[in-house]
């Protein structure tokens, strides 16, 4: 059996003020197709801490993350040379207050929030897909975006 990578990914959410739930998405800087921003996990480093500091560099968000997952999912990481490794990425789910206007990766990628079904068709992983739709049918049924909701 081949040997999995870990990899970790912010789920970036808010609520609009007419109520509406959305989905904080980035472009690959390889494809440009759309993503969560995701990463390998830190040395030194809490695999949430890790995903928090993804969503700064890669979409300039801020805010509060859980520590806990939301889910994951796999997907074929294409490295150098044409090999590449599965990957199983956790999903942090992350209550963005406010977005920077100045990021590390601004140059290299570009934002946009959606709705959790646009965002869903978006994405190319059938498991996150899944996640997000199950999320926009009902994104306060999960226990993580409800804890969010008591906090705020």
């Amino acid at each position: 059996m081949a040997k999995v990578a870990k990899q970790i990914a912010a789920l970036p959410v808010r609520w609009t003020k007419s109520g509406k739930f959305q989905v904080l998405m980035v472009t690959s800087r390889d494809t440009g197709r759309w993503i969560m921003p995701k990463g390998w996990t830190m040395n030194g480093k809490k695999p949430w801490a890790a995903a928090e500091i993804e969503a700064l560099e890669e979409a300039g968000a801020v805010g509060y993350i859980s520590h806990d997952i939301i889910g994951s999912y796999t997907y074929r990481k294409k490295l150098s040379k044409g090999v590449s490794v599965m990957c199983k990425v956790d999903v942090y789910p992350m209550m963005v207050e406010r977005l920077k206007s100045n990021w590390k990766e601004r140059s290299e990628r570009k934002r946009k929030w959606f709705s959790a079904k646009g965002a869903a068709k978006r994405i190319a992983e059938p498991e996150l897909s899944k996640l997000l739709t199950k999320l926009a049918k009902k994104p306060t049924k999960e226990p993580i975006i409800r804890e969010f909701l008591k906090a705020s």
